[in-house]
């Protein structure tokens, strides 16, 4: 055995031996092989399931099967040169996948014409079989035989549209159709940008391993072996070698937001209670949360109306209606009670006394309530201080407090009386 190939032009790991190598192999190193490995006859050697960064098993596979050293091959290609090798070959696929559906849309018609041919004929579909006339059994195998024909050809109608479908997603990768969606770059930006931040944390961790491996400290691997210097110093420079072609990746999907105009909104353009309209189609949509990075909005119009969901900025299409929501007021302040009251008759049965309070909401504990009369500063035994958010009552349209789906009410003397 040999070592084990990576192919920086792939980004996988190749295994070439004879096929002597191979059929001396146990079934189950055979499986083994098989389960992270395919076979690949244009490039004639066992080509890794997974690319980097998902190596990790091939590998291990690899050194399970006797090739313990890693050999590199080619050079890496820019990301750039990996979407247009992507583009060419999902080129090549479109247009097999349109014959694939041309072929089974002819193959349809053929199976289908000689029933499509008795349209109008009802005698052919409603004769009565005979039973013991020749003639009419015969005329009952050959309709039977239409019928099957007919069927076959529907089942080939529904591999022509299969294979349309699959056309279809390949043509949209070869033009490169994703790369002008404000959505999908963003997306991938994000994720470059987490990817980078992960791989710099790793750096980090692995310059302190080594470091304290050359000062004399041991450290084993889940497998028990002892982690060396060799090992680490080689972490490091696979995870430098990835950092370079993420930041590269994140470079081009920076270039095509460029080319497509950037986002447009964010935090200082995009305030709650505005109404946009986004690309997913949902109608006029009300900010009701905006992060430095998503919004949260509610759906206003159509069967969807009254969810809230959460996009990022790239999804805003436009803004319909600048209507900034006005600041709340809060009216309540230490000492205040605020009660719960029953419907049928406005009598108390459960009332908090406010312990604090901010500009934007209350910190309030529940007292107890005598004869329907809350007592001020009677905390219940094994209550909490509690905090709740002052919000607009949509009927009333003044501050409240609501506490498990009920609105309450701030208690004074004249309620007592």
């Amino acid at each position: 055995m040999a070592n084990y190939i990576k192919n920086l032009e792939t980004l996988k790991i190749e295994l070439h031996f004879e096929k002597s190598d191979y059929m001396a192999m146990s079934e189950n190193d055979k499986q083994k092989l098989k389960s992270a490995f395919l076979w690949s006859n244009s490039s004639k050697c066992w080509v890794s399931r997974a690319k980097e960064p998902n190596l990790y098993w091939a590998i291990k596979t690899a050194k399970e099967l006797g090739f313990t050293e890693e050999e590199k091959k080619g050079e890496r290609l820019s990301f750039a040169e990996q979407m247009e090798r992507k583009a060419e070959r999902a080129e090549a696929r479109a247009e097999r996948y349109e014959e694939y559906a041309e072929n089974a849309a002819e193959r349809s018609k053929a199976l289908t014409k000689p029933l499509e041919s008795m349209r109008g004929d009802i005698a052919f579909f409603t004769q009565p079989i005979i039973a013991g006339h020749a003639g009419s059994r015969a005329f009952a195998r050959a309709r039977q035989r239409i019928y099957d024909k007919y069927e076959k050809g529907f089942e080939e109608y529904k591999k022509s549209e299969y294979y349309q479908d699959r056309a279809a997603t390949a043509r949209a990768t070869a033009n490169k159709e994703k790369l002008s969606d404000a959505i999908y770059l963003d997306n991938r930006i994000k994720e470059c940008n987490k990817n980078l931040r992960a791989m710099q944390k790793n750096l980090v961790e692995y310059e302190k391993k080594l470091y304290a491996i050359e000062h004399g400290e041991k450290f084993k691997s889940y497998s028990g072996d002892e982690i060396t210097a060799e090992t680490v110093t080689k972490w490091i420079e696979d995870t430098l070698e990835r950092y370079e072609a993420e930041q590269d990746k994140l470079n081009f999907f920076e270039d095509c937001m460029d080319k497509i105009g950037g986002v447009q909104f964010s935090k200082d353009n995009i305030k709650v209670g505005y109404n946009v309209e986004l690309k997913k189609n949902y109608g006029k949509c009300e900010v009701v949360g905006a992060g430095p990075a998503n919004i949260t909005y509610k759906i206003l119009e159509g069967g969807a109306r009254g969810m809230v969901l959460t996009c990022a900025y790239a999804a805003i299409e436009k803004i319909i209606a600048v209507k900034e929501k006005p600041e709340i007021e809060n009216p309540y302040k230490e000492g205040d009670i605020l009660t719960l009251n029953r419907p049928a008759d406005n009598s108390i049965y459960r009332a908090f006394q406010v312990v604090k309070a901010t500009a934007k909401g209350v910190q309030m504990q529940e007292i107890a309530v005598e004869n329907g009369i809350p007592q001020a500063g009677q905390f219940k035994n094994g209550s909490k201080p509690m905090r709740k958010g002052v919000t607009i009552n949509k009927y009333t349209n003044q501050p409240c407090v609501y506490h498990d789906d009920w609105q309450m009410y701030k208690y004074t003397s004249k309620e007592s009386a």
